[in-house]
């Protein structure tokens, strides 16, 4: 997955250097540094703003949704989270109807783009 990846993003921890910032490095991705005041590892010899994107108002813009806002974004959440359901036999709306809902509306897509192109 991070290899298909442009970025990838290091929500840092209690530790120092992640295997996951390493991992991102080694594939190729940009690192997305979201934690505010985060001293990358080896910040004092390393220029990290060449090689990757902080993201240091990241609290101020989650605190600047709104509660109504948030509330309605975590209901539908809710109401999505269905979608993510594996039932031992296919439900309806669940993870494996909409993975082939998907692949119609990408086949449809394509099908439509080909006619257009014509």
């Amino acid at each position: 997955m991070m290899r298909k990846s442009k970025y990838c993003i290091y929500p840092s921890g209690n530790e120092v250097a992640s295997p996951r910032m390493v991992e991102a490095l080694y594939t190729g991705c940009v690192p997305v540094l979201i934690k505010d005041h985060y001293a990358p590892p080896f910040s004092d010899v390393l220029n990290w703003k060449a090689f990757s994107v902080e993201i240091p108002n990241m609290k101020n813009i989650l605190m600047g949704i709104s509660s109504r806002q948030y509330i309605r974004m975590q209901r539908r959440g809710v109401t999505a989270r269905r979608h993510f359901d594996v039932n031992l036999r296919p439900k309806r709306y669940d993870v494996f109807h909409m993975a082939l809902h998907s692949i119609w509306l990408r086949r449809l897509n394509i099908r439509l783009h080909g006619v257009e192109d014509s």
